[in-house]
């Protein structure tokens, strides 16, 4: 068994669990912040058999699409001036990062 920690933005969360629902992937879904762009994104639990887990990675590939968003200007004032950027920029936002976990034990009670 392997438990799947998918990080996705808000924009592509309630596609995905729907379309794992569909799939009979159950999900706990998670509000999560970003460190970067310090937007709200959602973290995704998903456990499931050791050979299902190609089936689950598709349909989060298939539902988490990349783009690219123009970020403003973040002022330093009142904030870490580690993250400051002095002018708009594009970044690519969106798609996931995934982590599989190997699963010792499972317990439903």
């Amino acid at each position: 068994m392997k438990l799947i920690l998918a990080v996705v933005q808000d924009k592509d969360s309630n596609r995905l669990t729907d379309a794992l629902g569909d799939k009979d992937f159950k999900t706990t879904k998670l509000s999560t912040t970003g460190g970067f762009l310090k937007e709200g994104n959602t973290t995704l639990i998903i456990g499931c058999e050791d050979d299902l887990v190609d089936d689950a990675l598709q349909v989060i590939k298939d539902n988490c699409s990349q783009r690219e968003q123009m970020i403003a200007p973040i002022s330093p004032m009142g904030g870490n001036a580690d993250s400051y950027i002095p002018r708009p920029i594009n970044v690519e936002v969106g798609g996931a990062t995934v982590f599989i976990l190997p699963v010792e034990s499972f317990f439903q009670f």
